[in-house]
């Protein structure tokens, strides 16, 4: 690949006067030295792929490497067939580059393979003119963006939900109460054929009011916020599920011990964190189950909240993974709307008010699912110097 070179001819004062004037550039602008190709891509922020004829890798930029998973020197000896399979869209879009020697663009590819499963991805290809049959590809993946639009949906969704609560808390719980109370007293002075059925009319009365106070959990209120050690949240809802409802799940734990604390409310994320391991839990099989629980901190990332000035700094993750069968894709893009379970005895407000806590920490929740493996990821704000300031 050539570097740009640029030459400086001689002008008399009055036409590079007319030419600065033109232009709007000074001289010494126009004579500043421009870097090379490489150099250019290497300080780009998205992936950058060049693939000679044979689609072998032959330069990769710095970007690459985090949405890889490998360094640049391992990258550069693998070909593509290397990272995704033979039959992938991927080397059609490329076969396309070279016959019309043009920009392809193909949007919303799945990238999985031995070593890569990302799903969402925007593949620009484009032929290198200097090099004939080189094929430089740049990937966008702009899952997170498309997360938080999800999770704004989901909000508001969860908004209707907390005026429906306010609703039933109003006009259901007064009578409601009125409803247990003589139901209790039938109970003991009832014949003992009757009594089954006040018990009943008690326990669904019960049963209602439990509903009613899970949904008034959607009301809008501001949280307390305070220096939270994750790992200890973790330790915490791991030893209560593997002494309840996980006791046949064997546990596994990757923590990074150099994480800053999380700006948020313990016992919010204690409840987000304990109903995401009971779903991991009942989703995978007695005897081979397994939960892996894990933290790390990503290259902070800022995401613009739509309609605001707000930008969101969620440089921590917490990951909750199960060997389960997976979620079907039919119910993937509506996981977080109120109401929707596969359970037979769900309400489906588990994962709706998850998100909503996850929300109003300003961070985000995302699940990656496929037969044999589901990820459940929160991305969650770290504590900062300006913290209480906010």
């Amino acid at each position: 690949m050539r570097a740009v070179a640029v030459v400086e001819t001689s002008k008399k004062p009055e036409r590079a006067a007319a030419a600065r004037s033109a232009s709007g550039r000074s001289a010494s602008t126009l004579s500043a030295p421009v870097p090379d190709t490489a150099a250019v891509m290497e300080s780009l922020p998205i992936p950058v792929l060049m693939l000679d004829e044979a689609n072998g890798i032959c330069f990769v930029n710095g970007a690459a490497e985090p949405f890889f998973g490998m360094s640049k020197g391992q990258l550069r000896q693998l070909g593509l067939r290397d990272l995704v399979p033979l039959d992938h869209p991927l080397f059609l879009l490329i076969e396309q580059v070279r016959l019309n020697g043009s920009t392809v663009v193909e949007h919303e590819l799945v990238l999985e393979g031995p070593r890569l499963h990302r799903q969402g991805i925007t593949v620009q290809g484009a032929p290198v003119v200097e090099a004939a049959g080189f094929v430089l590809l740049t990937l966008h993946d702009a899952s997170a963006a498309r997360a938080l639009d999800r999770q704004m949906f989901f909000r508001n969704a969860a908004r209707s939900v907390s005026g429906m609560a306010a609703i039933l808390a109003h006009e259901v719980k007064n009578p409601l109460s009125g409803i247990r109370g003589a139901a209790q007293l039938l109970e003991g002075t009832v014949e003992e054929g009757d009594r089954e059925l006040a018990v009943l009319i008690r326990d669904e009365a019960d049963r209602i009011r439990a509903l009613v106070e899970r949904m008034e959990m959607f009301n809008e209120k501001p949280i307390e916020r305070r220096p939270v050690n994750i790992h200890r949240v973790l330790e915490h809802v791991r030893m209560l599920a593997q002494r309840g409802f996980a006791a046949h799940v064997r546990f596994v734990e990757h923590y990074d011990p150099s994480l800053p604390p999380v700006w948020g409310n313990r016992d919010q994320l204690v409840q987000v964190l304990l109903n995401l391991v009971k779903n991991a839990a009942e989703a995978i099989d007695t005897g081979s189950g397994e939960i892996t629980l894990s933290t790390a901190y990503r290259s902070s990332v800022r995401l613009a909240v739509p309609g605001s000035d707000q930008r969101m700094h969620l440089p921590l993750m917490v990951t909750v993974r199960d060997n389960g069968p997976g979620i079907s894709e039919a119910i993937r893009p509506h996981l977080f709307e109120p109401f929707l379970t596969t359970k037979v005895t769900g309400t489906g407000l588990g994962l709706a008010l998850a998100a909503k806590i996850v929300g109003d920490h300003g961070g985000l929740i995302e699940i990656d699912s496929r037969p044999g493996r589901t990820d459940v990821l929160l991305h969650l704000p770290v504590l900062v110097e300006d913290s209480e300031e906010r």
